[in-house]
């Protein structure tokens, strides 16, 4: 890594425990004149391989491909975890000049014509070259990587190409800062005991802990964090505290002035059907489900109808009960969107008897952890051991070594679980570095998988343990999920490792762990009292167990309505009114007064803040198709830790990565593809 002589070392020379970052010795204003260099070092690699005098072979082309721009790796990854979960005026600056600096960095790669007409004849040739189905995987996806970088299209087409994917990268950095501005200068401040009429101590504590960070000790801050907000409109019985609460929480991306984000989505929307226009596809729905397993758009909206129609007609159900419980009350208002969550919550009391304030002292954040890697290692073999007092990229940040049942190091895992103003809404998790078994410039063969969660629970006052309710807890085990698919990853090359899969296939291991928090054997040991220690009664267990499927018609028409929004504004060409087409789709697939969009189109981050999930928001339904299938299979052995359906699992869907077609991994795993109807049966939607 000698060209990075003129940067902090600590970048890319990961020398802390073993082999983590030194986090501590990074500054801010280190990522500049590093992200300067490391691209002028990663295009003189690819020159030099574009370049070659020799013949194209896989080693020579692919192999160094896959092993090019280490640094620039490195300090991209670094970087783009703290503009995510601790950024800063400083960070977010950058991160607005250097996302369209790399998207132009990578643009420019892509049209490279030497570098193509190697990989061109190599794809042409790959039957006589006589390679690994992962070497076949990997040629495949540079090669039609570079097809969608425009290696085919005339030089004036690549340049407006490469114009249109740097524009869109800067307006993604832009959308999600706006986001993170509104989420972060709303609050609602409350002082007086009216106002808290309803709050658990454990939502009082959060908000006077959210109030004291705002500088405002001896108050509740109710902030636009889900943590704080949802239970907030769940037990507050001052309505018109939810209703402001409620409006701010949606109006997001929204508000005016130069954090609101409509103008962003509709030169976005213009720009990525130009894009989609220019490599020849219909539009950019097309562009991007291909090379996924759902394959068109009208596989996708046949899915979401197919679940559109059972979810509408249950919320209609629910919705009734709703304004049945308000006229009892006495009161005579419609039901609105700030009411749903306060009296869906009071029906479930009612028909189940327990309430999610019955149940949340026996979710203890640290138990809900341990459980995680219970499940891990009844699973996988694998253990967690924390390791205390390893610098982070924050004092919260935990660190913890996985290791095999030979105790062989396998990986380093991150939790990041407490919410801050600095961390942007939601949970993900990421990598620092993937895991791969290719040969690296300093001798050593492969790396080992560095592997992070973000999560944005309520931290509670000093002394206090994290209470969750039961959808942070879910939270909790879905991003595992996607940890240990990053974690138990075995391949060759990097470029397929962990979550290297298709869109609509890369949420199958999350989704899927979700199931065993709800394993009885599960809770039984980890649902413990965070006063008394006792274990969850049998009988709250049981009820917990039995309301599974409750406000399922609610939840889903959240979800899917947000994904048939999604895939109307990437289906229907150019979008000069981007808020109109949603009001329209809306009102088209007939979307009740009472309830909203997940996420509205100004915070929709999963499509907006970059194209992650554009056109693919509808991939957690067609992945949940999956999971109810893949859990079925353990059920029907009779035993939710099946060690043979486990090692299948292992085998199969968490370690292969994208060396496979997720189809054919799918096959390997469970015999056969899958039908919706163990996914509508798991939601309560179907008998």
């Amino acid at each position: 890594m000698s060209s990075l002589t003129a940067v902090n070392p600590a970048l890319t020379e990961w020398t802390g425990h073993k082999g983590l970052p030194r986090f501590d010795a990074v500054k801010d204003t280190d990522f500049a004149p590093a992200f300067d260099t490391a691209l002028m070092s990663h295009e003189a690699e690819i020159d030099a391989i574009a370049g070659n005098s020799e013949a194209p072979t896989f080693a020579n082309t692919v192999t160094a491909l896959e092993i090019a721009g280490d640094e620039l790796s490195r300090i991209s990854a670094l970087f783009w975890n703290k503009a995510g979960a601790h950024t800063n005026e400083t960070i977010q600056a950058l991160e607005r000049e250097i996302a369209p600096k790399m998207a132009r960095h990578y643009s420019k790669i892509g049209t490279n014509a030497a570098l193509f007409a190697r990989l061109d004849a190599l794809w042409e040739g790959r039957d006589a070259l006589g390679l690994t189905l992962e070497e076949t995987r990997v040629l495949e996806r540079h090669w039609k990587g570079f097809v969608k970088s425009g290696a085919k299209l005339p030089k004036a087409e690549q340049e407006r190409l490469s114009a249109i994917n740097e524009k869109l990268a800067g307006l993604g950095a832009q959308f999600g800062q706006n986001v993170l501005a509104d989420e972060k200068s709303w609050a609602l401040l409350l002082s007086e005991e009216a106002d808290l009429v309803g709050l658990p101590d454990y939502l009082r504590e959060a908000m006077a802990a959210a109030a004291r960070e705002r500088g405002d000790e001896g108050k509740y801050a109710v902030t636009l964090s889900r943590s704080i907000i949802e239970p907030f409109l769940t037990s507050s019985e001052r309505r018109d505290l939810r209703e402001q609460a409620f409006n701010a929480w949606v109006a997001r991306g929204a508000n005016g002035g130069k954090t609101d984000n409509r103008e962003i989505i509709r030169e976005t929307l213009a720009l990525r059907a130009e894009k989609a226009k220019l490599l020849g596809y219909a539009n950019f729905a097309e562009l991007k489900l291909d090379n996924t397993m759902a394959k068109t758009p009208a596989a996708v909206n046949d899915l979401l109808m197919t679940v559109w129609g059972k979810a509408a007609a249950r919320a209609a159900e629910e919705e009734k009960d709703i304004a049945a419980l308000i006229a009892e009350e006495g009161r005579n208002h419609e039901v609105m969107p700030w009411d749903w969550r306060h009296y869906a919550e009071k029906i479930r009391t009612r028909k189940f008897d327990f309430s999610e304030t019955e149940l949340k002292p026996y979710l203890q954040l640290e138990k809900i952890i341990a459980a995680c890697f219970d499940v891990a290692g009844r699973l996988f073999g694998i253990k967690a051991v924390e390791q205390k007092g390893i610098p982070a990229y924050h004092p919260d940040v935990r660190v913890f070594e996985i290791r095999d049942r030979s105790d062989k190091l396998v990986a380093l895992f991150l939790g990041d679980y407490f919410a801050r103003s600095s961390k942007r809404s939601g949970a993900w998790m990421s990598s620092f570095q993937s895991q791969h078994n290719l040969p690296l410039k300093n001798g050593e063969v492969g790396e080992l998988p560095i592997i992070y969660n973000v999560c944005n629970f309520a931290k509670p006052a000093e002394g206090r343990p994290a209470l969750l309710s039961l959808d942070d807890a879910r939270t909790l085990f879905h991003e595992f999920g996607h940890a240990l698919h990053g974690m138990l990853s075995n391949v060759t090359y990097p470029s397929v490792s962990g979550t290297g899969v298709s869109r609509d296939f890369v949420e199958l291991p999350s989704q899927l762990y979700e199931h065993w928090l709800t394993v009885p054997a599960i809770l039984k040991e980890y649902a413990v009292h965070y006063e008394t220690g006792a274990p969850i009664p049998q009988a709250l267990l049981d009820k917990v167990l039995a309301a599974r499927t409750f406000n399922a018609g609610f939840n889903t028409v959240e979800f899917t309505s947000s994904a048939l929004v999604d895939m109307a504004f990437h289906t229907r060409g150019v979008v000069e009114d981007p808020m109109a087409v949603q009001a329209q789709v809306l009102a088209e697939i007939g979307m009740p007064k009472s309830i909203v969009m997940r996420h509205a189109t100004p915070h929709f981050q999963h499509v907006f803040s970059g194209d992650g999930y554009s056109a693919g928001y509808y991939s957690y339904m067609w992945s949940e198709v999956l999971d109810a299938d893949a859990f079925a299979a353990f059920e029907e052995t009779g035993d939710a830790f099946n060690s043979d359906m486990a090692a299948k699992l292992k085998g199969n869907i968490y370690s292969v990565g994208g060396s496979i077609d997720p189809e054919d991994a799918y096959r390997a795993f469970r015999g056969k593809l899958p039908s919706p109807d163990a996914m509508l049966k798991k939601k309560g939607l179907a008998a």
